[in-house]
C-alpha cells in the first residue's frame, strides 16, 4: 500500500495551490457578495482545471479523478464559501458523465465550451415532490420528429444564473417512459437559453457566489442529438455522476475545513485568556486533536474513494457504497471543525471579520442535501452492507 501522491500529483498540487491562493483567496469575500468573478473563471480555464477529467480530444485533461479531487480540495481550500468548488465539481462530474455517455457531435458541441471557460454546465434532477428520489422524478420529455419535448419544472437546480448569462446547460433527467419508473428516465442536455425554459433565482443562506434556482420547462424543445446515451438508461447515468461527484464534495470539504482549523489552531497557539494560551486548556487541545483525526480519517475515505473510480472496472460493485460514505463524512466533519473553531474564537469567530461563517454556511449545503441528502447516504450504505 502506498499512501504518496505520485510526484506528478504532489507537484500539481503545489502549484495549483499557490495558484488559487494568490488569485482566488482574495476574492472570496466579493464572491460571496456578487459570485465567482468571470475573469478568474477564464483565467484559470489556462491552468485545465474546468472538467478536468474530460478526455484531450474535447479540450479537457484527461485527469485522474485523484487529480481531480486534489483540485477541488484546493479549491475549497482557497475559496472555503464553496461556491467555486461547487461551480467546479459539476464541471467535473458531470463533465466527465457527458464525454463518457454522449454521443460525438453532442460532446463536440459542449465540452470545448466548458472546458475553456466559456460555457457552464451542471445537472438538473432534483424536483419539488421528490428531492433526492430521483425515480419519482415527473418532469416528462416526448419524442416527436426527432426532436424531444420538455415539460416540468426542477428545483434547487445549481448554476442556473450563470449557464443563463455564460451559455451552457444541464444534463437533466426527463420521464421517457412514465410507466417504467426508474427504467423510463432519460438524460438529456438541455441548453438554458432554450425557448419555453424559464429560469428564476431562489436565495440561499450560503454558497451565494454560485445561483441556485427553479427550472421550469413549457414546451422545450431539444433535438434528438441531446440525447446522453441510451434512451430510458438515464437514471444509470445519473447514478454513476453523482458517485463522482460526492467524491468531489468530500474533497472540497476537506479543503474547506482544513483552512478553518489551520486558521483555529494559529488563534488558540496566540489567544490568552486567565494566564494561558488557549491551546494550554485541555478541553480545547483535545477537542483540536479530535477534529484533526477525523479530518485524517475523511481524507483517507474521500481518497481511497477517488482511487477506487481511477480503477472503476475492479471496484464498481463497491464505489457506490464507498461514495456515499465520503459524502456522508466529509461534510459533517468539516461543520464539526467550523463550528468548533467558530467557539475557540468566540465574538470574534462569530463577526463576518473572521470569515468563518462563509465556510459554515457553504458547507451546511451539503449536510441539508446537495448531491444527496445525508439519510440518502445512510440508506445507500444500508441497502448495500445488508442486502
Amino acid at each position: 500500500m502506498d499512501f504518496e501522491f505520485s510526484e506528478e500529483e504532489r507537484i500539481f498540487q503545489e502549484n495549483l495551490r499557490e495558484y488559487l491562493q494568490k488569485t482566488l483567496r482574495p476574492k472570496i469575500k466579493l464572491i460571496d457578495n456578487t459570485g465567482i468573478p468571470r475573469d478568474f473563471i477564464s483565467d484559470s480555464s489556462k491552468y485545465g482545471i474546468w472538467a478536468m477529467p474530460v478526455s484531450e480530444e474535447v479540450g479537457g485533461q484527461g485527469a485522474s479523478f485523484v487529480m481531480t479531487a486534489i483540485a477541488s480540495e484546493e479549491i475549497g481550500r482557497a475559496d472555503f464559501t464553496m461556491a467555486t468548488a461547487v461551480f467546479f465539481l459539476l464541471e467535473s462530474g458531470w463533465g466527465y458523465i457527458l464525454d463518457k455517455y454522449g454521443n460525438e457531435e453532442l460532446r463536440k458541441e459542449v465540452l470545448p465550451n466548458v472546458t475553456s471557460g466559456k460555457w457552464f454546465l451542471g445537472i438538473s434532477s432534483t424536483e419539488a415532490t421528490g428531492g433526492s428520489d430521483i425515480a419519482n422524478i415527473r418532469t416528462l420529455a416526448t419524442k416527436r420528429d426527432k426532436k424531444y419535448l420538455i415539460n416540468g419544472q426542477k428545483m434547487y437546480v445549481s448554476g442556473v444564473m450563470e449557464a443563463k448569462e455564460m451559455g451552457g446547460g444541464h444534463l437533466t433527467l426527463v420521464k421517457t417512459n412514465p410507466q417504467a419508473k426508474h427504467r423510463g428516465i432519460s438524460m438529456l442536455y438541455v441548453p438554458t437559453n432554450s425557448p419555453g425554459l424559464n429560469v428564476s433565482k431562489l436565495e440561499n443562506m450560503g454558497r451565494m457566489g454560485i445561483s441556485t434556482g427553479i427550472m421550469t420547462y413549457d414546451n422545450v424543445e431539444v433535438p434528438e442529438r441531446y440525447l446522453v446515451g441510451e434512451e430510458n438508461n438515464g437514471f444509470y447515468y445519473s447514478m454513476d455522476g453523482f458517485n463522482h461527484a460526492r467524491v468531489l464534495v468530500g474533497a472540497a470539504c476537506l479543503g474547506s475545513s482544513e483552512a478553518i482549523l489551520d486558521m483555529g489552531l494559529d488563534y488558540i497557539k496566540q489567544r490568552e485568556a486567565f494566564g494561558s494560551k488557549l491551546k494550554d486548556f485541555q478541553s480545547i487541545a483535545f477537542e483540536a486533536s479530535e477534529l484533526k483525526t477525523k479530518l485524517e480519517m475523511a481524507r483517507l475515505l474521500v481518497y481511497k474513494t477517488a482511487w477506487m473510480l481511477d480503477h472503476e472496472e475492479k471496484y464498481k460493485d463497491d464505489i457506490p457504497t464507498f461514495a456515499a460514505m465520503s459524502k456522508l463524512v466529509a461534510p459533517q466533519v468539516a461543520f464539526d471543525i467550523v463550528k468548533s473553531v467558530m467557539m475557540w474564537m468566540g465574538a470574534y469567530g462569530y463577526s463576518k471579520d473572521a470569515m468563518i461563517e462563509m465556510a459554515y454556511r457553504g458547507i451546511m449545503s451539503y449536510l441539508v442535501g446537495a448531491e444527496g441528502a445525508l439519510n440518502v447516504m445512510k440508506l445507500i450504505i444500508s441497502k448495500r452492507i445488508l442486502m
